[in-house]
This record gives C-alpha cells, structure tokens and sequence, in this order.
C-alpha cells in the first residue's frame, strides 16, 4: 500500500497518475488485443483479414506512442515483425 499524500499538490499528483494509470493499461490492452487477432488470422492463412487487422493494429501502437505509452521504437518493431509475418503469406 502506498503512503497517503499530505499536501494538496501531492493529492492531485495522486488522482493524476492514477487517471494516467488506467488509461496507459486499457491503451496497452487494445494493443495487445490488435496484434493478437494479426498473429492468429496469419496462423489461419487469411491474409487480406490479417491485412485488414495490420492498419488497426498499426493505428493502435502509433495512438500508444503519441500518448507515451509505448516506445516509438518498440511500436515500430512491433509493426515491422507483424508486416514481416503477413507478408511470408501467400
């Protein structure tokens, strides 16, 4: 458990980053959800869904990084590994 805040900037800090907090974690989630419906369409060989599914997936990590949620350079290795995959497909 963390320590209560005393001084009122420190409680507003508090509500701030617990905001930040559950709006970082469902980002995160719409994230990993994307990439996963993208990894599972590719194993079932449907590559014009997967395609489909790239552009949200895509648009996801980049909403994370203009949030700071994620790492620019971890969204850009994310999108370069689930392109690499759709593009094995034939």
């Amino acid at each position: 458990m963390h320590p209560m805040p005393i001084t009122r900037s420190a409680k507003k800090a508090l509500r701030s980053s617990v905001k930040k907090r559950e709006f970082n974690i469902a980002r995160k989630e719409k994230v990993t959800k994307t990439v996963k419906s993208v990894k599972k369409l590719v194993a079932g060989g449907k590559k014009k869904e997967a395609l489909a599914a790239l552009r949200e997936a895509q648009s996801a990590l980049d909403k994370a990084v203009k949030g700071h949620t994620l790492n620019r350079n971890t969204a850009s290795r994310k999108k370069s590994r689930l392109s690499k995959m759709i593009k094995k497909l034939k």
